[in-house]
């Protein structure tokens, strides 16, 4: 994003550099990273993680690849919704495992998927671990209490582990509601792996810091035999930084949804005032924007190498959230609006003069 970072994670950071604390992480007693983290998902979202179960890893895509490893074997199916972060779907084939596609499916009150005969579906494909993101990245969709509990229910029929990505969770926009899947009941906290960071609500990316809430049992203890070098340990730097956005940095997140809504307003009334088909849903939470070009010049030639090249505008490749799967995603490209409204309406008049000078397909 381009909003800088809350005042208290800048201060935290600048009394560890006054007393020059770079030496390795310590604290008596639990983790003040497991206790915020706890703290948060309680007071924010109305789920209790259980003590004990949260361990402290760099990244979400560090978590993702190490549960891959301790909840599966090679070959096995990893189900995940598609389009999807393409970081996730790399991860999933560079285990050897093979990636299950469940499509994201478009009509004209939001994207969404199906669910009928999900759980023959997922049994037909040899699935053992569902990939849930929610809110989904690219689409920006909250899922529903009831969307949720139809995964649930298959991951229950089938047994399978459930890795809940939940690192948008703090941006959602009213009156939708994030639903940790873990407090679905007893039997999807036995099964899910929340992960989630500070890092995407708060803009402490490259502090690297995340959690993982590890539901089952066995993976657990998988976890607990493996040698303690094999995860690495987050500094102390992007410990204090998550501590301070997740207990002081409410007001500033406040503030940045205001921002982060009317801009999303903003992308909307531009894609509908737009003399092209060009499809776009207002994101129910993220500050990511995802537009099929299908139905203007570009259709689905690279449209953003596209605008990269005559527009002077950056956006993510469509066909990259659909690698190594048979969903057609290549009309689309995703746009990242966490920006100030000037550059944002830079941004879409660059893309509007671009789309304009494009050839007929």
């Amino acid at each position: 994003m381009d909003f800088g970072v809350p005042p208290a994670v800048r201060e935290s950071i600048v009394r560890v550099a006054e007393r020059e604390d770079f030496g390795y992480p310590y604290w008596p007693g639990e983790d003040p990273v497991v206790e915020a983290f706890e703290e948060r998902m309680a007071g924010r979202h109305g789920w209790r993680p259980s003590p004990g179960r949260t361990r402290v890893f760099t990244d979400l895509i560090q978590i993702l690849q190490v549960m891959i490893e301790h909840a599966t074997a090679p070959g096995d199916g990893v189900a995940i919704h598609v389009p999807s972060y393409p970081p996730f779907l790399a991860a999933v084939a560079r285990s050897g495992r093979r990636i299950v596609p469940l499509p994201m499916l478009w009509d004209e009150t939001g994207w969404g998927f199906s669910a009928e005969g999900l759980t023959d579906r997922l049994r037909a494909q040899g699935c053992r671990m569902v990939v849930l993101v929610n809110p989904h990245n690219p689409t920006g969709r909250v899922l529903t209490r009831a969307e949720l509990s139809a995964v649930a229910a298959a991951a229950e029929e089938l047994d399978l582990v459930v890795l809940a990505d939940e690192i948008h969770a703090d941006l959602v926009y009213s009156p939708h509601r994030h639903v940790p899947f873990a407090s679905l009941g007893a039997d999807a906290a036995a099964r899910t792996i929340t992960a989630t960071s500070a890092t995407k609500a708060f803009n402490i990316a490259g502090l690297r810091c995340a959690v993982a809430h590890v539901g089952p049992e066995h993976v657990l203890e998988s976890l607990a035999a493996a040698p303690l070098d094999y995860f690495g340990t987050p500094s102390v730097l992007s410990r204090v930084a998550t501590v301070a956005a997740w207990r002081e940095g409410g007001a500033w997140l406040d503030d940045l949804l205001r921002t982060l809504d009317d801009n999303r307003r903003t992308l909307a009334d531009w894609a509908a005032a737009s003399p092209w088909d060009l499809r776009h849903h207002t994101p129910q939470a993220t500050y990511l924007g995802w537009l099929d070009f299908a139905g203007t010049p570009l259709g689905d030639r690279s449209p953003a190498a596209h605008l990269e090249r005559h527009a002077g505008v950056k956006l993510s490749e469509g066909a990259e959230f659909s690698q190594h799967t048979d969903v057609a995603t290549a009309s689309f490209a995703r746009v990242n609006f966490a920006t100030s409204p000037a550059n944002l309406r830079e941004i879409l008049s660059r893309v509007s003069a671009g789309l304009r000078a494009a050839p007929a397909a």
